[in-house]
């Protein structure tokens, strides 16, 4: 957090964003600022009854102010940039192999424009954004993701989605280009990191007007200070009213506010996750309804072989045998589960198909594949296309039996897969829709989060159901289209709910678009990604854990620092009010209960912890005050306790430390 890669480049930028076009966005410092160049200006023209040295160090310690203000948004901003650098240097060694009438040509991966379209070989970085067009490969999509394993990218369906500075490992695919020049999904999270295009949520917005409010408020009561103290058959110098004013105006607050928000932000990218808004961040706090895709999203996406059920007359080793033989040349994630499971169920130890072996791809027409090995055809596809494909089979007893197996594996939520030989039914293969590893486990404690999980699927409702029950699931929505679940959303939003959608297809980029907290699926198409608010770079639904956690956090640590800003003024009155008016009325000594050595030294000690206060506060700002997953009551009651309460006592126990040292050294 302060090493020194960070500290350096946030200092020199902390000095940049005095610009007052810089400082203007932050009202409160931009006070501060115009109150010290005043100070600086009064200096140099003399007249002040104060001693120089007293007037200089105030003016010093006004400016640090400024400049601690700055500095912790300075450093937030530049632990973005520092991750940023890493992904834009991927970005720099980008080339592209376009094609082009007659083959390909090299060029640079920024000359590309959507639709074009480029060939991707092993060991090639992925040039733009875009969706595979042809073919299937290994992707490595730890550089975005910083997850070793490799995923499978192929034409078609919801996995189809690549992103620049991603690296296939395997085979080759053309990819058609998605995005225009600069605008890519690898451009955008480096603009993000680097919080160059954060614009203030609402919340952070209705603060600021706060914090200025307070600002024109106690402007106008200083103002009237003057006239009170001519009243009164005194003066009150101009240098000590703005030590007064600084004092009263929310200074801490102010200072860390915007590195807050950035920071908040910086922390989900470091859970690879892409916010494309602050809003989207404190939204995600407060979510009361989770809608989940299920394939995909749930589930891996992938159905994987969970048992062979053989026909009378056929054992299940036999089945087994003839598909995996079926198996062995379709590369497909099904296909290599069927070839997994024949050999550890069964101890099938065929490795590869003889030379002269003929495969039979899979067709979209036939809906079936196979292999030929000398006179003996393997079929293994869709129930009803076996049956098609091996006229006369389909009335006999073993197609009855075979149609009762396949009843029953759709009513338990799976896919049936028939296998025949030589015109022959030998079983069925039951494919699984596999959910991901601990998810049940994650959507419980969703549940104790007070968040209400439902899955959303074009599965008949006996599938869904059953998919349902095994991932723990609160509810589920069956055989939905694209329009119900937006009608779903919108339901829920009528009620007061903030609804957060987990989705990876085309399918779900509406409902994506109309959820408070879109969550697209890094597999997923352009489509989903583009829709959503947010991408999940691990494809990871659950992590809708962290993300809520993140936001509450959020919000949490803007409330903690604000209750403490607030009470940190209100123990600084103390010290420098008494300071100021005992002159007048001697009787308010009585409320100098830090027995604070001067009033010089008074004002002073409280300028300088009020400066102070700030770079001491931004390990807080950055880091972000703990969630845990309690009740609204406990956590205000937590919140006032140690923040309002702190932010009494530390004023106290600060500004006497510092008057002790300025009395000590003879400062004021």
């Amino acid at each position: 957090m302060f090493s020194a890669k960070l500290i350096g480049p946030a200092v020199g930028d902390a000095f940049r964003k005095l610009n007052p076009a810089e400082l203007v966005k932050n009202p409160v410092l931009f006070t501060t600022a115009v109150v010290a160049l005043l100070l600086t200006v009064l200096l140099g023209l003399g007249g002040e009854k104060l001693s120089f040295a007293f007037q200089a160090q105030l003016i010093v310690w006004l400016w640090l102010t400024v400049l601690f203000g700055t500095f912790a948004e300075a450093l937030a901003e530049g632990r973005g940039r520092a991750q940023a650098a890493s992904l834009r240097a991927t970005k720099a060694e980008l080339t592209a192999k376009k094609q082009v009438s007659g083959g390909y040509e090299l060029v640079p991966a920024s000359a590309l424009k959507r639709g074009d379209i480029v060939l991707v070989e092993t060991n090639d970085l992925i040039p733009a954004d875009g969706e595979v067009a042809e073919g299937v490969a290994s992707v490595n999509e730890s550089a975005i993701t910083g997850e070793s394993a490799p995923v499978i990218r192929e034409a078609g369906g919801d996995r189809s989605a690549v992103t620049a500075g991603t690296r296939v490992i395997s085979d080759q695919i053309k990819v058609r280009v998605t995005q225009e020049p600069g605008q890519g999904f690898l451009d955008r999270m480096i603009a993000l990191v680097e919080g160059a295009e954060r614009q203030k949520t609402p919340n952070e917005i209705a603060l600021t007007i706060l914090l200025v409010g307070l600002t024109i408020i106690f402007l106008i009561a200083v103002a009237t200070v003057p006239a009170f103290s001519a009243y009164a058959g005194g003066s009150v110098p101009v240098a000590v009213l703005a030590a007064l004013l600084i004092t009263l105006i929310p200074t801490t607050i102010a200072a860390l506010l915007s590195a807050i928000g950035i920071a908040g932000m910086d922390r989900l990218v470091r859970f690879n996750v892409l916010a494309k808004s602050g809003r989207a961040v404190e939204a995600a706090g407060d979510i009361d309804v989770l809608l989940l895709d299920k394939t995909g999203t749930i589930t891996v996406g992938d159905r994987q072989a969970s048992e062979f059920r053989a026909v009378s007359g056929v054992s299940q080793g036999e089945l087994a045998e003839a598909a995996l033989l079926a198996s062995l040349a379709d590369e497909t994630p099904e296909g290599r589960s069927v070839v997994t499971l024949a050999r550890e169920k069964f101890a099938v130890v065929q490795t590869a198909l003889p030379a002269d072996a003929e495969v039979i791809p899979f067709t979209a027409q036939t809906r079936l594949s196979g292999v030929k090995l000398g006179g003996t055809l393997i079929q293994k596809g869709a129930v009803d296309s076996i049956l098609r494909a091996n006229p006369g089979t389909g009335t006999t007893a073993q197609a009855t039996e075979l149609r009762r197996m396949t009843d029953e594996i759709a009513r338990a939520g799976m896919t049936p897969l028939a296998v025949a030989q030589d015109g022959r039914l030998l079983g069925v293969i039951a494919l699984k829709d596999v959910i991901k590893a601990g998810i049940r486990e994650r959507f419980a404690e969703l549940r104790r989060m007070g968040i209400r999980t439902v899955m959303i699927t074009g599965d008949n409702p006996l599938t869904a159901a059953s998919i349902a029950a095994e991932a723990g699931v609160d509810d589920f929505l069956a055989e939905a289209t694209p329009e119900d679940k937006l009608a779903l959303i919108r339901k829920e939003q009528q009620g007061g709910k903030l609804v957060a959608m987990c989705g990876d297809g085309t399918n779900d980029a509406p409902a994506l678009a109309q959820a408070d907290v879109g969550v697209a699926m890094n597999t997923g198409t352009q489509a989903a990604r583009e829709a959503g608010n947010m991408v999940d770079l691990d494809s990871d639904p659950t992590k809708l854990i962290e993300i809520v956690g993140l936001g509450k956090q959020l919000l949490m640590t803007r409330g903690a620092l604000t209750t403490f800003s607030v009470a940190n003024d209100v123990a600084k009155y103390f010290a420098i009010i008494p300071a100021i008016f005992v002159a007048f009325y001697p009787g308010l000594g009585a409320l100098n209960i830090m027995g604070l050595a001067s009033p010089n030294s008074a004002i002073l000690s409280a300028i300088i912890f009020n400066a102070l206060i700030i770079p001491l506060l931004v390990p807080l700002a950055l880091k972000g005050v703990r969630y845990r997953p309690i009740g609204a009551g406990p956590l205000l009651a937590r919140n006032i306790a140690i923040y309002g309460v702190g932010g009494l006592i530390a004023p106290f126990v600060g500004i006497k430390l510092v008057d002790l040292v300025v009395a000590g050294l003879q400062l004021a």
